[in-house]
């Protein structure tokens, strides 16, 4: 067994070297995060977060880590016995980040799809994420045929990338760091649509009151923490603390607190996604 954890150790290493090579900005200087124990040990988790996609993670006006993943990060935290010190991220830089040791996890709105599954371990969803097209109320836009042509926004490396990239073969994707470079290109006139989450309505209208609108979904997301791949010790953890948010209430106060709605139904099983450990 002993024999054994070292080898997935190795693996993940080389994970985390390709992930330096492959993002020159995380520094082989950075150290490798260790285990849960480890963790314990030095009395805080070091969470990955989105840095400025509120509600789900921004960092508000006093300079502190909030939204609905930072108050699932501290309850985690919490759960643990420790402090949660918060690490916000660009979308593309999440998974490098795991994977070459920056932090210990991700609650950074991490979306649960076959392909990111096939390089992090996902946990079992605690969010829903409705990604839909958003663009002018006076332009038609009812599919993807009518972006035939058109420049469209997305978050780099996001779900909304993938989707749009698949399916509007047709339009001119440009690629942005974050939601606020993509929503503001939008605004600015560099791109006729987007694609965003179920909070970019909120953040058009507060940006330009009345002239934006969700044109059509692309597809409903479930959001999960991420992990290592093979660290069974923080996937067991994190399945047990959302199982008690769930639970308790803890979870749908969070929720109503940032999402204003219910939380969703959650699947038991997603395809090619698995929540644990194997």
């Amino acid at each position: 067994m002993k024999k054994l954890n070292t080898i997935k150790r190795r693996s993940l290493l080389a994970l985390a070297a390709a992930a330096i090579a492959a993002f020159p900005a995380l520094h082989a200087s950075d150290a490798f995060a260790g285990t849960l124990a480890d963790a314990k040990k030095a009395g805080k988790v070091v969470i990955g977060i989105q840095g400025d996609n509120s509600p789900w993670g921004f960092v508000n006006s006093s300079g502190v880590q909030d939204g609905l993943d930072a108050d699932i990060g501290k309850a985690y935290a919490e759960f643990l016995g420790v402090k949660a010190e918060f690490v916000p991220l660009a979308v593309a830089n999440r998974i490098p980040a795991l994977l070459t040791g920056k932090v210990d996890v991700l609650f950074a709105t991490m979306g649960m799809t076959a392909e990111r599954a096939k390089t992090i371990q996902y946990s079992k969803p605690y969010a829903g994420n409705v990604l839909s097209v958003y663009g002018p109320k006076d332009k038609k836009i009812a599919g993807y045929d009518d972006l035939k042509g058109m420049n469209v926004g997305v978050p780099k490396s996001s779900a909304m990338d993938t989707s749009l990239t698949a399916g509007a073969k047709t339009a001119n994707i440009l690629r942005f760091d974050d939601d606020a470079a993509n929503i503001q290109a939008l605004i600015a006139g560099q791109v006729e649509a987007v694609g965003g989450n179920q909070f970019y309505g909120d953040r058009l209208n507060a940006a330009a009151a009345g002239k934006y609108e969700s044109k059509f979904d692309l597809s409903t997301l479930y959001n999960g923490a991420g992990t290592r791949p093979g660290e069974k010790d923080w996937n067991e953890s994190i399945n047990s603390f959302i199982d008690k948010i769930k639970a308790d209430g803890t979870l749908a106060k969070i929720y109503a607190k940032w999402m204003k709605r219910d939380v969703p139904s959650f699947p038991d099983s997603m395809p090619d996604v698995p929540f644990t450990v194997k």
